[in-house]
């Protein structure tokens, strides 16, 4: 198995950026899809961003597209999200998700084995 933990959220302004991180450890990370969910209470898991394992190939949810950006660094075992513009609407507890071998369905959660405890970020108006 996997074991992930994020860190780096917090509380920012409108138009302000932060990084998030996510640490695995307990199997290789080169084999694994890693992506970003967000969750706010009462609304449904949405997806954020994902970084295939095939390459480097990088895909995003339409509501961060262009904001937003996803890396990784199989050297440190971590993925990192790059939030920039953040607006009062991405206020949610950020969650890190691995899945081995998986190169499809990245943007659905059921695709995903491995999941951290999530960070909170918080974006005032």
């Amino acid at each position: 198995q996997l074991q992930l933990v994020e860190s780096g959220g917090g509380l920012v302004q409108a138009g302000g950026s932060l990084r998030l991180s996510c640490a695995a450890s307990g199997r290789t990370f080169t084999n694994y899809a890693m992506g970003w969910f967000r969750q706010s209470p009462g609304k449904e898991r949405e997806f954020v961003a994902a970084s295939s394992w095939i390459g480097d190939g990088k895909h995003y949810g339409g509501s961060v597209e262009g904001r937003f950006t996803i890396s990784r660094n199989n050297a440190k075992n971590t993925v990192y999200l790059q939030m920039n513009g953040l607006e009062p609407e991405d206020t949610a507890v950020y969650y890190c998700a691995a899945g081995p071998l998986i190169s499809r369905g990245l943007d659905l959660s059921s695709s995903y084995s491995y999941w951290g405890q999530g960070t909170q970020v918080t974006v005032s108006s």
